[in-house]
């Protein structure tokens, strides 16, 4: 089973972003689940988000994971929270920031002894320039299709825009930069 855990805060898009990659894995034939953890429900507050991928039923409904992956969403959350929380020897974490990953570790001591597992971006950057928002949840997931090989990026992109269908055909067009800007700039 294939665990992943999004540290970010309300209105930042992280329960979009995993029913969004829900919907695509789900689009293959496998099981997925997509949920969240809040504590105060109120734009700005920390939250997590959760993903969970397997090719048999899921039973697991819980929140505690071993997590494969660690998106963390907003830059600030990677000094407060535990993001190493339960994590495995080959846990991979991307984490959007204006540092490099360089800077990020000299800041951020407790990631050293995961550094050639530490990817980072800067999504808002990239959000901004592409979609106009401050939203970074779908160049996370350019940045995981990167990382992860998951999908090939042009077969994601193309299941991305089934699962934004509803919005303004703009509005698919900026989030498809941003994921395809996102998978070119991670590192």
């Amino acid at each position: 089973m294939l665990e992943i855990r999004w540290h970010s805060r309300a209105g930042q898009g992280a329960v979009t972003g995993a029913k969004g990659l829900g919907s695509v894995v789900a689009q293959t034939g496998k099981q997925v689940q997509a949920f969240a953890f809040y504590g105060s429900a109120k734009r700005g507050a920390s939250m997590t988000a959760y993903n969970r991928i397997d090719d048999k039923v899921i039973l697991d409904h819980g929140k505690f994971m071993r997590p494969d992956y660690v998106f963390v969403i907003d830059p600030g959350l990677a000094y407060t929270d535990n993001i190493k929380e339960n994590g495995k020897d080959t846990t991979k974490y991307i984490i959007t920031t204006h540092l490099t990953k360089e800077q990020l570790l000299e800041v951020i001591p407790s990631l050293k002894d995961v550094s050639d597992r530490v990817f980072v971006l800067d999504c808002f950057t990239i959000a901004l320039d592409t979609i106009g928002r401050a939203i970074p949840n779908t160049p996370v997931l350019g940045a995981f299709m990167k990382v992860s090989g998951m999908f090939e990026i042009e077969e994601f992109k193309n299941s991305m825009k089934s699962v934004l269908a509803k919005l303004p055909q703009n509005i698919i067009d900026a989030n498809m930069l941003a994921i395809q800007r996102a998978y070119d700039e991670v590192h």
